[in-house]
């Protein structure tokens, strides 16, 4: 699953903060973290609990300081991961989700879009859909808006962007 931890994280951060100035390149990565690191293990693990992902945002918030540029950007990490466990429907998975709160075994256990390989294919392109939607609203096929985007992460234009607006 590639697409859909993407363009669901994109849209979702998009319709709730609305803020010109995310991050969205470092909110791709943390979309993506937890299968890139607990899929060469073998299966789901550390990535895919909930307390790597508070971990994260702990760090983030203790390294930088308040109101500081590179917190803004680097909170989009921890946000990426939290939303990846919401759209992995991990929290089915006690055991994994709690790790290491509900014990440390967890067994062997699939990293969870594995064991939907059928329905992977219609997420994969609802999540191109999502990116694409977010493609023409954001107007990427204009070299500025893709330079300022492959830059900055910040998505230009769109209907109601700025920060604050809801």
């Amino acid at each position: 699953m590639f697409f859909w931890f993407l363009g669901t994280a994109v849209v979702a951060v998009w319709f709730v903060f609305r803020d010109d100035r995310f991050d969205y390149r470092v909110l791709c990565l943390g979309a993506l973290a937890p299968d890139i690191v607990d899929l060469p293990t073998g299966g789901a693990w550390v990535m895919h609990s909930l307390l790597t992902s508070v971990a994260v945002l702990v760090v983030v918030m203790a390294l930088f300081r308040r109101g500081s540029p590179r917190r803004r950007q680097w909170l989009a990490l921890p946000i990426g991961m939290f939303l990846h466990l919401v759209f992995d429907g991990v929290f089915n998975n006690t055991e994994l989700f709690w790790w290491p709160l509900a014990g440390f075994d967890i067994g062997q256990v699939n990293v969870p879009s594995l064991d939907r390989m059928g329905a992977n294919i219609v997420l994969e392109v609802v999540g191109v859909v999502l990116l694409a939607w977010m493609w023409r609203m954001h107007s990427l096929s204009d070299a500025g808006a893709r330079r300022r985007f492959l830059r900055t992460g910040q998505l230009t234009g769109g209907d109601g962007g700025g920060v604050g607006t809801c």
